[in-house]
């Protein structure tokens, strides 16, 4: 399994452990996160149970793939390495994965798509003003190449910023919205 950013580690299912392609392993696993809390400026801190040093500002991020939203998640420390990979959220006690599952809402930006409400392609790029799980948007896309297939119907948008949206379901849109997605797939 990888990461959806920088695909630095793969997931050795047969051990609990992650590794590295170059073979090297962190030394944590998911059952050796204790607990995840926010301190007093609000940073993510992961204690772990074979270590008396928190990690402090730590990040996560999903991995794929998204279609299990509560599995495989990288907690990283503020440099962007990765100090665990947790294999399930339900390893953590309900506080901890609370604060995790908020933590990822808060901070990994991709809203579901609802409905297009503008749609036009001109001058070699795509706009499309959608309607979204977490307001409007307006984004452009410059090449097919910016469409993830993930399905017969699901896919992620990426935008010239690098953001993505997410189509989950292609035939629950509206006629009009289907008409313009339709030839992605």
């Amino acid at each position: 399994m990888k990461c959806e950013c920088d695909i630095e580690k793969t997931v050795n299912t047969s051990d609990a452990h992650e590794t590295s392609q170059t073979g090297g392993n962190s030394g944590q696993s998911d059952g050796d996160v204790r607990s995840i809390e926010r301190n007093d400026s609000g940073q993510l801190v992961v204690n772990f149970t074979n270590s008396d040093a928190p990690l402090v500002d730590a990040h996560v991020v999903r991995c794929f793939p998204w279609s299990v939203p509560d599995y495989y998640v990288s907690i990283r420390d503020s440099e962007g390495k990765e100090a665990v990979m947790l294999k399930t959220l339900d390893a953590l006690d309900p506080t901890s994965k609370e604060i995790l599952l908020e933590e990822l809402r808060d901070k990994v930006f991709n809203p579901k798509i609802l409905r297009i409400l503008n749609y036009k392609h001109e001058f070699g790029a795509t706009s499309i003003t959608a309607e979204t799980d977490r307001g409007t948007v307006s984004f452009q896309m410059r090449t097919r190449d910016d469409v993830q297939i993930l399905s017969p119907t699901r896919a992620l948008f990426r935008d010239v910023d690098g953001n993505t949206y997410e189509l989950t379901d292609l035939s629950a849109l509206n006629a009009a919205s289907r008409k313009h997605l339709e030839q992605y797939f």
